[in-house]
């Protein structure tokens, strides 16, 4: 009865917004029932409701050392660890007994949401597929399965699943454009009647009524209308713009401040030459759609990397070593405390959350592409990490991005000027690291990969300390997932669509090819 007194006071604490004294009672509680895991998970929270994440990380992992046999609350607590960092940890969750028994449809269905987090996608819609099988069963859950099936390259049966989720009488946006971009519509064989329909029962203004823009949008232009595919797409931007407003004044001082901070390429010679202990990563940035993702899949046919594929881990393992709980890459609170950086700390923190995701091979990708604006960080950190930097044309990045509709994040591609401001700002960045850090940084030119892939890859693997594999030029025959908006396109093979593709928006676009043609000081 003192234990419940104490749980139900914690509570109305927490209720009341008096994070200390929960924080006491939960103490009290857990000194009288150390293995109570929904008190360590609360405890959890009241530390990182406080901002404290290290101190939350350490009670997560707590509560992760005394697993129930529940796997509902086994999904809650890996999911708690992979927010905040504890990435082997949640994967060693998902080795739990009770996840490989779970009879519910609906635990199954987290679990799977796990997988895909860790980045586990054959995991994932195995556990999809379970759930379904025990019942489980709701438009969302058909959405994020197709997903899974086009992550897995079943893309005749993802497109089928996308067909369900929206047969359920739902409004998804997303499901329409995941169904336009699966592949190129034509004038016998589109979705424009079912999208025109839709868009009279949306809520307007809403996220699905943007969706369903971009996917008229992508109809549009895949039929040559280009009149009706742009105003289509500014209509969905316009949405998104305003119920995701980006701020470009912060944006530039969080750009100024990384300018200002000195990264220079001062390590000692052995540091350099020193092997790394276990799997080394291979770090690929850039901007979004500059075709990161396609150096991933080819560097991944080679025989001794692996490709896990986008991971949060370093700016996650940043955040911990600053101890600044929050989501995004970067804010100015992390941006404050990076005089105070234990570099060595930090490299160690990322090899202990990451390196499990090599498997056996001794080399794995790390492809993040904002990562571009930690990338001093990461070569101070992890001075033997090979750094590849994907470049493409200023205005393919303008359109590509444009037309990609990112969700809630890159919320800067939903503005034409606050796009072309961010691409001026991040070759300022580019420009930076490598002034600082000269060799460190591999640039890989879009247009050389697709037009000459066999020496533009040789030369990305030798600066790597490989050599190139006649497996490596090839994307047709790739058997592992790719969770990326382009993962249709990219088990078509090397093509060159993508190059000058802003010229068929060119007037419309004209506003951004000004602003990237003014010259950018972010410093001031």
């Amino acid at each position: 009865m003192r234990s419940e007194r104490l749980w139900q006071r914690a509570q109305q604490y927490i209720a009341d917004d008096q994070l200390d004294a929960a924080q006491v009672s939960l103490q009290s509680l857990l000194q009288r029932d150390p293995v109570n895991v929904q008190a360590h998970m609360l405890l959890s929270s009241v530390a990182l409701g406080r901002g404290q994440l290290r101190e939350g990380c350490a009670h997560a992992l707590d509560a992760a050392r005394h697993l129930p046999d529940d796997p509902e609350q086994i999904a809650v607590i890996a999911h708690c660890l992979f927010r905040i960092g504890e990435t082997r940890a949640a994967h060693t969750c998902m080795a739990h007994a009770a996840v490989h028994t779970c009879q519910s449809g609906s635990a199954l269905n987290q679990i799977a949401h796990i997988h895909q987090l860790l980045g586990d996608h054959p995991q994932a819609l195995q556990f999809m597929n379970l759930a379904l099988a025990r019942g489980f069963d709701n438009p969302e859950f058909r959405y994020f399965r197709a997903l899974q099936l086009q992550f897995n390259g079943h893309l005749p049966e993802a497109e089928a699943e996308m067909d369900k989720a929206l047969d359920h009488g739902t409004t998804i946006g997303r499901a329409s454009l995941a169904l336009a971009r699966m592949h190129r519509q034509n004038h016998d064989n589109n979705h424009l009647e079912m999208i025109a329909s839709r868009l009279n029962q949306v809520a307007q203004g809403s996220e699905d009524h943007a969706a369903l823009e971009f996917a008229r949008y992508q109809e549009f232009d895949d039929l040559d209308n280009r009149e009706q595919a742009w105003l289509a797409l500014s209509q969905g931007n316009a949405i998104m713009h305003k119920h995701l407003p980006h701020d470009i004044e912060q944006e530039r001082l969080l750009f100024r401040e990384l300018l200002q901070f000195k990264i220079t390429d001062d390590l000692p010679s052995a540091a350099k030459r020193a092997t790394m202990s276990g799997p080394t990563p291979v770090f690929i940035l850039g901007m979004p759609r500059s075709g990161t993702t396609l150096l991933e899949q080819l560097l991944g046919n080679h025989s001794r990397i692996a490709t896990p594929g986008e991971l949060p881990d370093f700016p996650k393992q940043l955040r911990w070593v600053t101890n600044q709980h929050g989501a995004g890459l970067l804010d100015p609170s992390v941006l404050e405390s990076l005089q105070d950086i234990d570099f060595a700390q930090l490299g160690q923190r990322y090899l202990q959350q990451s390196q499990w995701r090599a498997g056996d091979q001794p080399f794995y990708i790390d492809k993040l592409p904002a990562n571009f604006m930690l990338a001093g960080l990461i070569h101070r950190a992890l001075p033997q990490a090979p750094i590849l930097h994907m470049v493409r044309d200023s205005m393919d990045l303008v359109y590509s991005n444009l037309r990609a509709f990112f969700g809630d994040s890159s919320i800067y591609s939903y503005d034409l000027e606050a796009l072309a401001r961010h691409i001026s700002r991040y070759h300022a960045l580019m420009q930076h690291w490598h002034q600082t850090m000269p060799g460190v940084i591999h640039d890989v030119g879009y247009a050389d990969l697709v037009i000459h892939p066999e020496p533009t890859l040789r030369h990305a693997l030798e600066y790597c300390g490989l050599e190139l594999e006649p497996a490596c030029l090839d994307t047709t025959h790739a058997v592992r997932p790719v969770a990326t908006l382009s993962s249709p396109q990219i088990r078509e093979g090397i093509h060159q669509r993508g190059l000058g593709g802003w010229r068929r928006y060119a007037e419309q676009l004209e506003p951004a090819r000004v602003i990237l043609n003014q010259p950018v000081d972010i410093r001031n």
